[in-house]
């Protein structure tokens, strides 16, 4: 299991001597992540079957928390050392709130664990290190450009997400640092920011402050135990001031109901809807999974009424396989 041969320009790599922390010690503690799903899974033909990315120790145990969709519906998962052993490992479960997702290995990995940061604290400014598994070379010093909400087009809201710059390329499941070698988040994203003329890349990451309150659910029953939030199974984006549906789940509660690539949705209700964040929040006010959603939407110039009794979104998910 040879990992990629690729390294982060020295220029952007952190200097040991600027922390006041055993900056290899704990790079060790970020590890790779490869897992395999079937391809007649719910989520094989939007995330793939093949899943490469990182995770981090949290516990000496071996347990390693990572980005939730690297393992969602995993049939294998394995985790590589900087070193370059292999350690089979267990998808325990995930969280579809925040995203978060844990890994239990299966052997020993022998490697150090890294405490939780205050990611609360986290100002505009604040730097640190966001590294995927391969120690120094595989890491960027950052620093923490913004701090806001984020609606994603899966039916995904964080309150207040952390963007940094520079971005790494190989984000998913990378470990954010600050520069007292604290855990502060879990890479998700990269997006753009600017014109065509001058471009940012930037990194989104899910606040480990997220996790403690949610940590002993997933570890013993797979998920929070939280009533299930309505799921409608569509992906809606913002565009020319309104939100138009990309697309739908297959077999999902959007599709089921009627709804086509192209409808621009313009209430839940009695309340128009323009954005987003505004579009989610409403839908899970409405109950809990199960309950029906009444979306107005714009189709060929028409306005409908369109009644989508929405699910619980793990309902369509393959739960993790026992080893």
């Amino acid at each position: 299991m040879d990992e990629p041969d690729w390294d982060i320009p020295t220029n952007l790599q952190p200097d040991p001597d600027e922390y006041g922390f055993d900056l290899e010690r704990t790079l060790r503690a970020v590890v790779g992540l490869r897992a395999n799903v079937p391809p007649d899974a719910f989520t094989a033909s939007t995330l793939g079957t093949e899943r490469t990315g990182s995770g981090i120790v949290i516990r000496e145990d071996g347990l390693v928390l990572t980005i939730g969709y690297l393992i969602t519906e995993a049939e294998t998962v394995w985790l590589i050392t900087g070193d370059g052993r292999a350690v089979p490992g267990h998808a325990l479960g995930f969280d579809q709130a925040t995203g978060f997702g844990l890994v239990q290995a299966l052997g020993r990995l022998n490697l150090p664990a890294v405490e939780f940061g205050n990611s609360d604290a986290a100002t505009l400014g604040t730097t640190g290190i966001i590294a995927a598994c391969g120690g120094r070379e595989r890491a960027v010093e950052t620093k923490v450009v913004g701090k806001q909400e984020f609606a994603g087009y899966w039916e995904y809201l964080l309150e207040e997400a952390l963007f940094t710059a520079p971005a790494h390329p190989f984000w998913s499941g990378a470990a954010l640092l600050g520069r007292d070698g604290k855990l502060l988040g879990i890479g998700s994203l990269i997006l753009q920011q600017g014109d065509g003329k001058r471009r940012m890349d930037l990194n989104m990451i899910v606040p480990i402050g997220l996790l403690p309150p949610i940590l002993d659910d997933i570890l013993t029953l797979g998920r929070p135990k939280a009533p299930p939030r309505p799921w409608l199974g569509l992906y809606a984006m913002e565009s020319d001031g309104g939100i138009v549906i990309g697309g739908t789940a297959t077999k999902g509660p959007a599709e089921r109901a009627g709804l086509l690539q192209g409808d621009r949705i313009i209430g839940v209700g009695e309340e128009s809807i323009t954005d987003l964040a505004s579009l989610w929040r409403k839908v899970w006010s409405t109950g809990t999974a199960g309950a029906p959603v009444v979306l107005r939407v714009n189709r060929d110039g028409s306005t409908q009424t369109v009644c989508v009794m929405s699910a619980d979104r793990m309902s369509f998910l393959r739960g993790p396989r026992l080893h």
